[in-house]
């Protein structure tokens, strides 16, 4: 053999090793590299935000500039891949179909977030800001949790100041500067629901004409009913997450009880299917019960 065809068939080797050692590596890197994990979005609807006192459905039809900003709010949200829904759409279902009449109707408001299905809504406030230095206007977001009402995130978003009056201009400035935080903000705080669920109160009392009290024996076994109330709490809140804030002959108070986010069957956790369970259970033991169900909580009176 020629030195040239050894000098040759060295180099073919040392390539040969080298691209083994290449592709072993490339390989490792890929195992290490940990998956992608997508978390679940919440679904959002944004609303006008109404003083107190005034009429929803007026706020919002009567004044152009907080319907151009909810458009443009919703418009962000969209164009971040985020599952809006039309507010606009829902308070005309609402109105069509007469929704939710019930004694525990309280409000329009109420009533689109009922029938929206929304996690979140996120109510705006829209100011025009006039000068002599030019015209800007001031965007005001707050989230909050549909199920219970619990704030996720305030912003405040100030558009820089134009020679104009082309408001929605200005609105979409002032919407661009803060909504990707905003979404941030309740992005973390829905990750944390799906991890450690949402907080419900739940108040179990006695009607005073009841010989019931929360020693009473309520079983064969002699438990106590205040001890069953507790146990089925306990074995019926998220991960076991709850605590009791106090108990009485005549009341026992839970101020913080954790439920998840989506049932056993991946549809949206229920807070009336909750309690028709608990009036399911109470009934077993031969106890008759009345519930009132008012935003995140639950309360209860043994008859």
């Amino acid at each position: 053999m020629t030195k040239y065809n050894m000098q040759i068939k060295q180099f073919a080797k040392g390539f040969f090793l080298i691209t083994i050692l290449l592709s072993s590596f490339s390989g490792s890197a890929q195992e290490k590299k940990p998956a992608a994990t997508q978390n679940a979005q919440p679904t959002i609807m944004v609303i006008p935000f109404t003083p107190a006192g005034q009429d929803l459905r007026a706020n919002f039809e009567s004044n152009e500039l907080l319907r151009v900003a909810i458009t443009k709010v919703k418009e962000a949200f969209d164009q971040r891949g985020v599952n809006t829904i039309d507010f606009r759409a829902k308070l005309k279902q609402l109105s069509n179909a007469e929704a939710l009449q019930s004694d525990q109707k309280t409000s329009i408001k109420d009533d689109v977030i009922a029938i929206s299905g929304a996690d979140v809504y996120i109510e705006v406030e829209a100011n025009p800001n006039y000068s002599s230095t030019g015209n800007s206007v001031t965007i005001i977001m707050s989230a909050y949790d549909a199920f219970s009402g619990e704030s996720y995130a305030n912003k405040v978003s100030n558009s820089a100041k134009f020679y104009t009056t082309n408001y929605e201009k200005l609105v979409e400035k002032s919407v661009a500067t803060e909504v990707p935080n905003l979404l941030s903000t309740i992005q973390e705080k829905f990750d944390d629901i799906q991890v450690n669920g949402r907080t419900i109160t739940i108040r179990v009392g006695i009607d005073e004409k009841s010989k019931l009290k929360m020693d009473s024996e309520v079983d064969k076994e002699g438990n106590y009913l205040g001890d069953i109330i507790e146990d089925y709490v306990r074995d019926n809140s998220f991960k076991n997450k709850y605590h009791l804030q106090g108990v009485s002959d005549t009341k026992i108070t839970f101020d913080l009880v954790k439920v998840p986010l989506k049932d056993a069957s991946d549809n949206p956790f229920r807070l009336s299917r909750f309690a028709s369970d608990f009036r399911r259970f109470l009934r077993t033991k031969e106890i008759q019960c009345s519930q009132v169900l008012v935003g995140n909580s639950l309360v209860f009176t043994l008859n």
